[in-house]
């Protein structure tokens, strides 16, 4: 999925992009039938501890939250501190900013809205916007299968330093928009993947034209009640705080520099390694910077329920309509159907379905099984190791490898 990501661990593929994350793909068929039998209960301890251990140490991540449930048992534990420096042992309830797990909840508001007539995957976006180059062939369907061609406004450098220079700024998402609709776009629609956080923001745009509502709202209203996540939201505009308990979030360099590679220069990276440069604690960047693409805030426990209920439909989708997303994920690799697949907003990894996110200072695994009701979810406090690479995701491979028998 990501820019340095880890998504070929499983799959053999990875794809890269730019400062938030990006996702890889899963093949939408189970693991052979030799590697069925995830562990249950005090056998995932022996199982995980020593990944999140290795990993941690690997590419000094502050902190970790692990939560994998199976049929028989649900395992939950964090790892570190919630600042650096401190004595102050991170929770396995803390709050986390989860990233683009979130472009998985905008696309669900926007399958129902076309469950209920509302929408249409084949809507042009020029029906509901007359300023998008190219939008009499750009579909609702091109925005959620990352398949639209905009490009991606965070990919801008003058944007990265402005969230350098200003991480309290208070971004609108016409500001957003603004900025990808300048640059030319990436290619034709429906001509490439290409992952871009103006997909999700022009959708949720949509949405809030459609509904008349905002998109916290419609998230609110139409995801977190229904299915009871009492600790997932949206943030208010403007708010840049993470309710407590909650770690602080950590970034080695600079969105400028993740915009070049992740991978600090090789003086850097060794005095990293030695402990004697820390990374920047960017907890405060205003997260209006990535809105719907990016913004919500949860724990471990509700992300277990909302993943269950994202690939298994209850609650939010049902039925065809179910299907046909699930059935959606292409190939990101038009010549091999076993590599990575991606659509309408949903990933596949391995066994899993779901979504990572990655945005400066978290990094967020969600993956569920629905074959055999395995769910895994990592939170890390940092995007990017110092020489790259996205923590939650190598926790959330390995510990599949470990519980599956992958090679």
């Amino acid at each position: 999925m990501l820019r340095g990501g880890v998504i070929g661990l499983i799959c053999g593929v990875m794809i890269s992009t730019s400062a938030d994350d990006r996702p890889g793909y899963i093949a939408s068929s189970p693991p052979p039938p030799a590697t069925v039998t995830p562990d249950p209960g005090a056998a995932l301890d022996a199982r995980i501890v020593p990944i999140v251990d290795r990993v941690m140490r690997s590419m000094a991540v502050p902190g970790v939250v692990v939560r994998v449930r199976t049929p028989s048992t649900v395992w939950s534990h964090a790892f570190g501190t919630r600042v650096i420096g401190t004595d102050d042992p991170i929770g396995a309830g803390d709050f986390f900013r989860v990233g683009s797990v979130t472009k998985t909840m905008v696309g669900t508001v926007a399958l129902q809205l076309v469950r209920e007539g509302r929408l249409r995957l084949d809507d042009p976006v020029s029906r509901f916007r007359s300023d998008v180059p190219g939008g009499t062939g750009i579909t609702v369907a091109d925005l959620l299968d990352m398949r639209s061609g905009l490009f991606s406004y965070n990919e801008d450098p003058a944007f990265a330093w402005a969230l350098d220079r200003n991480p309290a700024r208070v971004w609108e998402p016409e500001e957003l928009l603004a900025i990808a609709l300048r640059e030319a776009p990436y290619s034709a629609p429906d001509t490439e993947f290409r992952y871009s956080n103006t997909n999700t923001v022009l959708m949720a745009l949509i949405i809030e034209q459609v509904t008349g509502d905002s998109i916290a709202t419609e998230l609110s209203r139409r995801i977190f009640g229904p299915l009871g996540l009492t600790q997932t939201f949206f943030p208010v505009p403007g708010d840049a705080t993470v309710p407590p308990p909650s770690p602080h979030g950590y970034m080695y360099g600079s969105n400028a520099s993740a915009l070049i590679s992740p991978r600090l220069p090789d003086d850097r990276l060794s005095a990293a390694r030695a402990g004697t440069l820390l990374p920047t604690d960017v907890t405060a960047l205003n997260p209006t910077w990535i809105w719907a693409a990016g913004g919500v805030i949860s724990t471990a426990a509700d992300l277990t329920t909302y993943a269950r209920a994202l690939v298994g439909g209850t609650g939010l989708l049902d039925g065809d309509l179910q299907r046909a997303r699930v059935d959606s994920a292409a190939p990101l690799d038009p010549l091999d159907p076993t590599a990575n697949h991606y659509g309408l907003g949903l990933e596949s990894f391995g066994p899993m379905f779901g979504h990572d996110g990655a945005i400066p200072g978290f990094q967020t695994f969600m993956g569920h099984d629905p074959i055999r009701d395995v769910t895994i979810i990592v939170f890390c406090t940092m995007r990017d190791g110092p020489a790259g690479g996205r923590p939650a995701n190598e926790i959330a491979y390995d510990i599949v490898r470990s519980m599956y028998g992958a090679p």
